[in-house]
């Protein structure tokens, strides 16, 4: 599927001879959600080592690299689950939920993403939006967004109807993205997601103690989880049934620590 792509990682350091196969894919422009900057701000440098986490989590076509206290993790954003966006004839292919169907962006292709966090993220005085386009990327590369859509408007339910099992669609660059858990990702549980741009995890509904915990303005909370046992600040998706779809929010409003750079 990607075994063509080569990825340039020079003067980078692996952590390990392994290549992690991602299967990602992030929208500069899914349905018209524009890219940003990628302009990172100062931040304090915080205590726990995400790296190790990192390396034990993403899987299929990614690989990645450290440099300079930072994390580089590459993707070709296509996932390693079902979904219609397949197409049919393919072995990953399977219908959409009742009622759903694909817009006029009806399919997805490899793309080249990159995503730097730091590998000890730490938290800012000021809060950065999360914007339109990927905000994280999800441990098998596919990338995260917000509740937001083109032109910055909020998720709708005519939207939603393009949704897949996992609460995912390309966009009109055949980019395909995250908005919501699903089937494939997280559903009524405490699953590790990905990790958002400010390097901090993400996390399903639940905490490990099986409760919905209470969270901050950000969304999320500190504390221990499976894989940081000794606490770290982490975000969760949201508890509420979003337009009452079933489909519950990944992330929306500002990060709580500063963003790196997602490029294609």
């Amino acid at each position: 599927m990607a075994s063509g792509i080569k990825l340039n990682l020079k003067n980078m350091t692996f952590l390990n001879s392994k290549t992690i196969i991602v299967l990602g894919i992030f929208t500069t422009t899914a349905f018209n959600c524009k890219k940003d900057n990628n302009t990172a701000t100062a931040a304090s440098t915080g205590t726990v080592d995400i790296t190790s986490v990192i390396q034990s989590n993403y899987t299929g076509t990614t690989t990645f690299s450290v440099s300079s206290g930072n994390i580089v993790i590459k993707s070709d954003g296509l996932p390693n689950h079902k979904t219609p966006y397949w197409g049919v004839g393919n072995a990953l292919y399977e219908d959409f939920p009742t009622g759903y169907h694909a817009n006029v962006n009806t399919s997805m292709s490899a793309h080249n993403y990159s995503m730097t966090i730091p590998s000890k993220p730490g938290t800012v005085t000021a809060h950065e939006e999360t914007t339109l386009g990927p905000i994280g990327m999800a441990l098998n590369g596919v990338p995260i967004y917000n509740d937001r859509e083109g032109g910055n408007v909020a998720l709708d339910a005519l939207t939603i109807t393009t949704f897949d099992y996992s609460g995912a669609h390309p966009g009109p660059g055949q980019d395909y993205h995250y908005h919501t858990t699903g089937r494939y990702t997280s559903q009524d549980d405490a699953k590790l997601i990905g990790f958002l741009r400010d390097g901090f995890p993400i996390y399903g509904r639940k905490d490990t103690t099986g409760v919905y915990p209470s969270l901050d303005a950000y969304g999320g909370h500190t504390g221990p989880t499976q894989d940081f046992p000794n606490g770290i600040y982490h975000y969760h998706a949201s508890n509420v049934n979003y337009l009452n779809t079933g489909y519950y929010v990944l992330k929306a409003g500002s990060y709580y620590g500063t963003k790196g750079t997602f490029t294609q």
